[in-house]
């Protein structure tokens, strides 16, 4: 079944980020046209499918993995389709003709039971220092700062990712993409990073997030390793609202250092 296209005129939330991979003139010296929409972002995009397709459900126990092939670029025009064949949607996002990044959403029958117990709750560092060879040892476990997006905070933050769907605003809920933008901090918050990007993630929902939850990521690094010159960070983290419901079991894939830095 052909879903109805979804067009979003991109937005680079992230222009004053401390990832200068957004910035204009540090992405091109990366070779790339300018500042990346950031992933979460186009991920929280490709969303509008499942939730439109499942509404609350998919909220609740929704599957869904992203891979981030090419930039989005701010300001223009991100040209979303959908497919759905046996219960899976996939999804392709173009952009100047390019394909640039593709996912599958599906909806399980219940959401996996998670223990909140199997994952460690640590605290953040307590100095971040530029990242090195221990910032992120397989093994390590990472705390995030607590983030809340209540009231006006969510009502941006959907203006932000161009979403209408009214479900957020009359149920009272959280956008999952708030979570993968929490899935980052669990990066950022414990080491000083230089430009990097995010490629991919998988995230399967547990229950649907209120807007104005307190949210938090206990991840494990499950991946850290060299490939083609960039080194790569691999997390597995359970993402949990107000300290005590898990919202989202996630696997997280990011490009610590580009070839650029990391050959520096």
């Amino acid at each position: 079944m052909t879903i109805e296209p979804y067009r979003v005129q991109a937005y680079n939330t992230a222009k004053q980020s401390e990832n200068k991979m957004h910035d204009d003139t540090v992405a091109k010296r990366f070779g790339f046209s300018g500042g990346l929409v950031p992933g979460v972002d186009v991920m929280a995009y490709m969303m509008h499918f499942p939730v439109t397709r499942w509404g609350r459900a998919f909220l609740e126990r929704g599957l869904i993995e992203a891979r981030f092939a090419k930039p989005v670029y701010d300001g223009e025009l991100a040209e979303l389709t959908a497919e759905e064949s046996n219960g899976v949607l996939s999804i392709e996002v173009r952009s100047r003709g390019e394909l640039c990044a593709t996912a599958t959403a599906s909806l399980p029958a219940s959401a996996p039971a998670v223990s909140i117990a199997d994952y460690k709750e640590v605290p953040v560092v307590a100095e971040r220092k530029p990242v090195n060879a221990s910032s992120y040892e397989v093994g390590k476990w990472l705390g995030t700062t607590p983030r809340d997006w209540p009231g006006d905070a969510a009502r941006e933050y959907l203006a932000d990712i161009r979403e209408a769907n009214p479900i957020y605003a009359k149920e009272g809920l959280g956008h999952p993409g708030l979570l993968q933008r929490v899935m980052n901090r669990a990066l950022t918050d414990n080491a000083i990073l230089g430009p990097w990007i995010h490629v991919g993630s998988r995230m399967q929902l547990l229950s649907a997030a209120k807007a104005g939850d307190v949210i938090t990521a206990r991840a494990k690094v499950i991946g850290n390793y060299d490939k083609k010159g960039h080194r790569f960070v691999e997390l597995d983290a359970l993402v949990i609202g107000n300290g005590q419901t898990p919202l989202a079991h996630c696997h997280h894939v990011a490009i610590y250092q580009p070839r650029e830095q990391a050959a520096a």
